[in-house]
């Protein structure tokens, strides 16, 4: 019959220099605590000491406008494809001579983000052609009510900055499309102006824009 052998032991455990329960032993076991046991804590004061988040961090979305005030979303659905956790719901609509969202021929007429579903991986905001979406610094998204945390297109967009008018109005960069989503001889370092201030001591905000203004072409 074969010889069933019972599990291998070390030759160093078997033949080690500290036995167990030996006074050595717990010493070194223990080591590490008492060693942490007499150091400063620090623990940060969340939320009454606010703490800049880095500049590129992923937190809530900002649906982006043109210099003019139109809307950098042109409804292609592009970002909703894209989420993996399925979070993003758009509806596109068209545009019309007498309402105009967009430079395009269609625009975001419906957009939600589902914080309970967004896993905040920032692959919408890489599939957007137009660099309509972008992630601010805020990350202050707790509540107790389930509902309020569908965010609505009125909720992500951003405000209107001195010298933007409110759509619907017309084209006022150029005669078509191209005037705002092609740039000539532009460096593609430089970078526009914040969209809105970052989050500071819990105050609402409305996000900070990677890019924004005309497109880089």
């Amino acid at each position: 019959m074969r010889k069933i052998e019972g599990p291998t032991v070390s030759p160093s455990y078997a033949q080690g220099s500290e036995p167990r329960g030996s006074v050595l032993g717990f010493a070194k076991g223990f080591g590490l605590t008492f060693a942490t046991m007499f150091k400063k804590v620090y623990t940060q004061q969340y939320p009454f000491d606010i703490y800049p988040t880095a500049p590129r961090y992923h937190g809530r979305h900002v649906l982006n406008r043109h210099p003019d005030g139109l809307e950098k979303c042109v409804g292609c659905e592009l970002c909703a494809w894209a989420c993996p956790a399925d979070a993003i719901y758009v509806e596109g609509g068209d545009n019309t001579d007498t309402q105009r969202f967009s430079p395009g021929e269609r625009y975001g007429a419906v957009y939600q983000i589902n914080y309970l579903r967004c896993i905040f991986c920032g692959l919408c905001i890489e599939a957007c052609p137009t660099r309509s979406l972008t992630m601010s610094n805020e990350y202050e998204l707790a509540l107790d009510d389930r509902e309020q945390l569908i965010y609505t297109k009125e909720q992500l967009m951003a405000p209107l900055l001195p010298g933007m008018e409110a759509p619907p109005h017309p084209m006022r960069l150029g005669e078509d499309e191209k005037a705002y989503y092609v740039v000539a001889a532009q460096d593609p370092l430089q970078q526009g102006p914040a969209q809105s201030t970052a989050n500071v001591a819990g105050r609402p905000i409305t996000g900070i824009a990677i890019e924004v203004g005309r497109h880089h072409g």
